[in-house]
């Protein structure tokens, strides 16, 4: 009898269950205003003194799953937090806060962190090195530790990253390292079957311009590691012809279909 090579039933259905998971996309306004564009660039890149500048928050859904990446600010905590609860705009779109399995976060400054205590069952998905600037004693500049308050007095779960993760294990969802703006930051690539692969920026880059001149903002962390992150998500672009999104560019938001519609 010729040899066969069978796999366990249960591998074989987890195999086709894989195949089967639709992976979906969705803008959520979290804010929007102006910024001086002035502050984002050290080699006086901008004269102008105000620039539209948009907070943006995403729901990927794969399958069952439910995944947010990136909270916004918590709703009026300054001008241009005005966006609506997060919970709300999560129910509009047919999602319970209570089932979000997953929340990255790109990076710990408060207008990506404002709105986490909602999500309380989810698993958090941070840089390490961010995870470690909110923990320190004393916390390091500019991290959103109020963001984080129910996580660490609760023990909520949390998964500090040293590297890129891939989320469901199928390359579909994965969060990847992209240190510079702060220690731990990092953006999420999302392979869609119809769109392609799109590429979340977080604060990776702020504008157009800076992705495509290496502009880097005088507060980074570090510029060298800032201009390598750059050239890493236009690597990738290129040889995934891939969709990317600068989260805080308004001219990027009709990338993807107008809430609560999905990209697929």
């Amino acid at each position: 009898m010729p040899f066969r090579h069978w796999l366990p039933m249960g591998a074989l259905l987890l195999s086709f269950a894989s195949v089967a998971q639709e992976v979906t996309l969705t803008r959520l306004d979290c804010g929007s205003g102006t910024n001086d564009p002035r502050r984002f660039t050290d080699t006086f890149a901008y004269t102008e003194t105000s620039r539209p500048f948009t907070f943006s928050c995403y729901l990927i859904r794969r399958g069952s799953d439910v995944m947010v990446w990136d909270t916004g600010f918590l709703p009026g905590s300054t001008p241009n937090a005005t966006n609506k609860p997060l919970a709300d705009l999560l129910r509009q779109a047919n999602v319970n806060p209570d089932d979000v399995k997953h929340v990255g976060i790109s990076h710990f400054h408060a207008d990506h962190t404002g709105q986490l205590a909602v999500l309380k069952n989810a698993t958090l998905l941070i840089g390490k090195g961010d995870w470690d600037g909110i923990t320190a004693t004393p916390p390091m500049a500019g991290a959103n530790v109020k963001g984080f308050a129910e996580w660490i007095a609760e023990k909520r779960k949390v998964e500090p990253l040293t590297g890129d993760k891939d989320v469901y294990g199928d390359g579909s969802v994965v969060v990847l390292r992209a240190p510079g703006h702060t220690p731990g930051h990092s953006i999420l690539l999302v392979r869609l079957k119809e769109m392609g692969p799109v590429l979340l920026s977080g604060d990776a880059v702020h504008f157009i311009e800076n992705y495509t001149g290496f502009g880097v903002p005088g507060f980074n962390v570090d510029r060298a590691q800032t201009l390598a992150s750059i050239q890493r998500m236009q690597e990738i672009q290129k040889n995934l012809k891939a969709t990317v999104i600068i989260q805080h560019d308004p001219r990027d938001i009709d990338k993807l279909p107008a809430f609560p519609a999905a990209a697929r």
